[in-house]
């Protein structure tokens, strides 16, 4: 397929799918070594789906994500060094070491939040969207959400108040086959982007390999949006390569086959978006090995300063926990 966007995009395409990468492999070794306590839910083999969808963004639009969103965070340009602060437990980390791996946010970023409770960001994203209307302002929501929230009434109450109110809504169904262990096809009888019809928005399938496929389909849904012709539901059909969260390794579950994930790992987006960068003459092997470096240099960094950060003091233990002392938000009017 012919590359239509520009090269540094196309470069930033891949060096953040390879960041994301990086990211969760470091991750997964840092629990491993019990440095990060209990477990996390990687995003590997998912990476082109949150960076097509961030890349079609501009820096003040907003993101709401899932208990998987490590991804989503990085591709919208969150620090990696305050994520794995975070996720450490350290104070230098993104909420003080009080949210862990579900929950990073960063205002400023236009991040409202990683997120435990499944399809939670829809409603979330709902509101951001009204008042981003309420303002005039033609900045929009997108938010991220897994084929296991389809069927929960969270989904569908925001779908449908998104249509009627014409909010400015991208609504991110990340379809990797299953929930948790469940697959989507024993509990759901449609194609899951046909959904959209019944709230009178449109609705799109992707291949959630191709981040130039999400991209593209984010970019006609946003300039939807900010011409206030309302939302859209992008389904994206992509794939984990690791279990559903980090202690599945060891659990011994075969609710998947060897085959099925070797099939999908050969559809892999990064090295996939690589080559096509080389057939379009757009870099070579060499500029891959410094995109590559370059992404090792900055995660080494990012794992020196979180371990290097301070854990919170027993004395701080609510510190940032009420709306009072959140960081970035002002402490006026909580008196």
């Amino acid at each position: 397929m012919t590359i239509t966007v520009p090269k540094p995009l196309a470069e930033e395409m891949y060096r953040r799918m390879q960041l994301i990468r990086r990211f969760e492999e470091w991750v997964v070794k840092l629990v491993e070594s019990n440095e990060i306590a209990g477990v996390t839910h990687e995003s590997v083999g998912q990476e082109a789906v949150a960076v097509g969808v961030c890349l079609a963004l501009r820096d003040d639009d907003v993101i709401t994500s899932t208990h998987r969103g490590h991804g989503h965070i990085i591709a919208k340009g969150g620090n990696v060094a305050h994520m794995l602060a975070e996720l450490l437990g350290r104070e230098g980390g993104y909420n003080k070491g009080r949210g862990g791996s579900m929950h990073i946010a960063d205002m400023a970023l236009g991040i409202f939040g990683a997120n435990g409770i499944v399809t939670a960001g829809c409603p979330m994203a709902c509101g951001t969207a009204y008042a981003f209307k309420r303002r005039g302002q033609d900045r929009v929501a997108a938010s991220f959400f897994g084929d296991g929230g389809v069927n929960h009434g969270l989904f569908h109450e925001a779908l449908n108040l998104a249509a009627i109110w014409a909010l400015p809504v991208v609504f991110v169904c990340e379809n990797n086959g299953y929930a948790i262990t469940t697959p989507i096809a024993s509990v759901t009888k449609v194609e899951l982007y046909t959904r959209a019809a019944a709230y009178g928005m449109p609705g799109e399938a992707v291949d959630g390999m191709d981040v130039q496929a999400v991209y593209e389909a984010t970019r006609r849904a946003v300039e939807r949006a900010r011409a206030g012709a309302g939302p859209s539901l992008i389904e994206c059909r992509t794939y984990r390569f690791v279990g559903h969260y980090t202690a599945e390794r060891f659990m011994k579950l075969d609710y998947r086959s060897d085959e099925e994930i070797v099939a999908w790992r050969k559809r892999d987006a990064i090295p996939a978006w690589s080559k096509r960068l080389g057939e379009a003459g757009l870099w070579r092997a060499d500029d891959q090995r410094r995109c590559d470096a370059a992404v090792e240099r900055e995660l080494d960094q990012a794992v020196a300063i979180a371990r290097q950060s301070p854990w919170p003091s027993a004395d701080t233990a609510l510190d940032h926990v009420y709306a009072r002392t959140y960081p970035g938000l002002p402490a006026q009017g909580f008196e």
